[in-house]
C-alpha cells in the first residue's frame, strides 16, 4: 500500500491536498488574527499600552 501511495504522489495524483492545506492555513490565520484583535482591543491591554507610551514620551533629558 505504501508503494502505491508513493507512486501516486510521484505521478501527481495528490493535487487536491494543496487546496485543502491552503484552506486550513487560511482559516487558522484568520482565527489567530481574531484572537489577537480581541486581546489588543481589551481594556486591560489598551490601558497598559497607553501607560507605556505615555511613560516613553515623558522622558526628560
Amino acid at each position: 500500500m505504501l508503494r502505491r501511495w508513493r507512486a501516486a504522489v510521484r505521478r501527481g495524483r495528490d493535487r487536491g491536498m494543496t487546496t485543502a492545506e491552503y484552506a486550513v492555513g487560511t482559516l487558522a490565520a484568520c482565527a489567530l488574527a481574531a484572537v489577537l484583535y480581541k486581546v489588543v482591543t481589551s481594556a486591560a491591554v489598551q490601558t497598559a499600552l497607553r501607560s507605556l507610551i505615555e511613560r516613553a514620551l515623558d522622558v526628560q533629558f
